[in-house]
């Protein structure tokens, strides 16, 4: 499933590139997924294979109404094909594409209380310069961590966390007790 995901994301990127709208289609794509997540009965419609493709259509046309003719064809074609269930996934790889085009590099801050935004602001900053990259900034605040922060750039994480302190030093007593 994952490999039908990539090839109709990519073929969708490419086609929104040549047209110069790969921020557009982002937009939508997104916003669609979005109402499918949020409104259970719109997704049961769309993934059913009780309602018929032209019924699909001409809902996805009301539905739709404005967005970009690129969007709804390849929403239609995911509903001719019943390839819809895969939109989740479809998105994900789009979004991939997307931050690689645009060198935009993913960072999230977990902290245990909401840090104010201009702090939240100037480490993304910080490590869009040392790595070179436009950097997505998300914060989330998890009092689970106690204290201190967690820095999750890409693929790699920091976690300089109160939590994780207080688990090194449960493990280095126990390594000694043993």
């Amino acid at each position: 499933m994952d490999e039908l995901a990539q090839v109709y994301a990519r073929s969708l990127f490419q086609v929104a590139r040549e047209h110069g709208r790969l921020d557009e289609l982002r937009e939508q794509l997104g916003q669609f997924a979005d109402a499918l997540d949020e409104h259970r009965e719109l997704a049961v419609f769309f993934f059913s294979p009780y309602f018929s493709s032209h019924e699909k259509q001409q809902s996805l046309a009301t539905l739709l109404d404005g967005a970009d003719e690129i969007l709804l064809n390849f929403l239609s074609l995911l509903i001719e094909n019943h390839r819809m269930p895969v939109i989740f996934r479809i998105r994900q790889e789009y979004e991939r594409l997307w931050d690689e085009e645009n060198r935009t590099l993913p960072v999230e801050i977990t902290s245990a209380i909401a840090l104010d935004e201009q702090t939240t602001a100037s480490l993304g900053r910080t490590i869009g310069e040392r790595a070179g990259r436009k950097v997505t900034l998300a914060a989330r605040v998890d009092p689970e961590i106690l204290g201190g922060i967690i820095i999750r750039v890409g693929n790699s994480i920091l976690d300089a966390s109160i939590r994780n302190r207080l688990e090194q030093l449960r493990r280095h007593v126990a390594q000694g007790a043993s």
